[in-house]
């Protein structure tokens, strides 16, 4: 199976199945020196795991890193850094109606038709449980980031059709949903209610904000550096979308309105989203990405058997009522392996 791996210079494999002994995570290309333990992964893995929260699936996972090979008496030393992390609560029982019947939304269908046979059990590859070690390595991102201070951080502004009227990062830590509206967080739990007791899910959208990112980040023309970040949150099996800066609606104004001005103290506007050209332009980089609601759900759907024939099916396994907000650690993780990946690269370019 192709296309487990992302990035150049800081390169990360992820490996493992959702009722698998486990999933991991092994990076090339993070420098030498850089102090790593297994308790610097508890804090994001724990944003993450899940049952934790009211409408999260009620699997029960530790989430613990375990550091297999890469660091030597706390420090990286230059090797493959290899990350496992143990699956606990895995219960294949419910997922064997997928031995016959396709999931509408789900990738049950194009799995069968482009491998045949593979692990549906749980969504075996392509369950967001192999998002864990996204976040995992994300962590070792960051810690190639963080010194330089580059600092990523993603908030909701849109559920179930519920928008942000105002945004206030001071109030996305005390939010369960980490939206940066009070008003606005408080009717999103209530549509989460009210969608778990119909069986159904719901879809949002979230902000990505990357601030102290330095310009000149990023390669012309394929490797640009929103192309990279694009590529790197569409990757997410949820995501539908992505615009960065003014994004779709650069589309509906004139190149007056839509330019960012350039002062001596620097951009005026940043319409931009911080990208120009493929490179960074030491703004404020802002993304967004549209996620879809969850396709396992309580509720009947038409669908086909493995031979094409007509079926009903309904799930009655351990589900999310919401992507959001365990996907928003994962957002913040892949934009982190894309900056690393282009600081190194942007580092390696100079003579002095």
């Amino acid at each position: 199976m192709a296309g487990n791996s992302f990035g150049t210079l800081f390169k990360v494999t992820t490996y493992g199945e959702s009722h698998g002994k486990g999933i991991g995570a092994v990076i090339d290309g993070c420098p030498s020196g850089i102090s790593l333990s297994s308790e610097d992964f508890d804090a994001e893995m724990s944003r993450r795991r899940p049952g934790i929260g009211a409408f999260d699936t009620p699997r029960r996972e530790e989430d613990r890193v375990e550091i297999l090979s890469g660091v030597f008496e706390g420090l990286t030393t230059g090797a493959s850094i290899s990350l496992f992390v143990p699956n606990k609560d895995a219960r294949s029982k419910s997922y064997e109606i997928l031995k016959r019947l396709f999931r509408p939304g789900h990738a049950d269908y194009t799995y069968f038709k482009k491998y045949g046979h593979f692990d549906f059990h749980g969504a075996g590859r392509y369950s967001a449980r192999e998002t864990a070690a996204r976040v995992a390595a994300g962590v070792v991102a960051g810690k190639i980031l963080n010194p330089i201070g580059i600092k990523v951080d993603a908030f909701t502004v849109e559920l179930g059709g519920i928008r942000v009227d105002s945004i206030d990062m001071d109030k996305i830590k005390d939010s369960p949903l980490y939206c940066p509206d009070q008003k606005a967080g408080k009717r999103m739990m209530e549509a989460l209610g009210k969608a778990k007791e119909e069986g159904d899910s719901l879809g949002g959208i979230v902000e990505i904000r990357v601030a102290g990112c330095p310009p000149g980040l990023g390669e012309p023309v394929f490797d640009k550096l929103d192309a990279d970040i694009a590529k790197a949150v569409m990757s997410m099996g949820a995501v539908k979308g992505v615009e960065i800066g003014a994004g779709f609606e650069a589309s509906r104004l004139k190149g007056s309105e839509n330019n960012d001005p350039i002062t001596p103290e620097g951009f005026r506007t940043n319409r931009a989203g911080g990208i120009l050209g493929g490179i960074s332009n030491g703004d404020e980089i802002i993304i967004r990405a549209a996620v879809k609601p969850i396709p396992s759900i309580g509720m009947e759907q038409d669908t086909i058997d493995r031979e094409g024939r007509a079926s009903r099916i309904s799930m009655t396994g351990r589900f999310d009522v919401c992507a959001i907000p365990r996907v928003i650690p994962v957002l913040e993780a892949m934009v982190k392996l894309t900056l690393a990946d282009h600081y190194l690269r942007f580092q390696a370019m100079k003579i002095n």
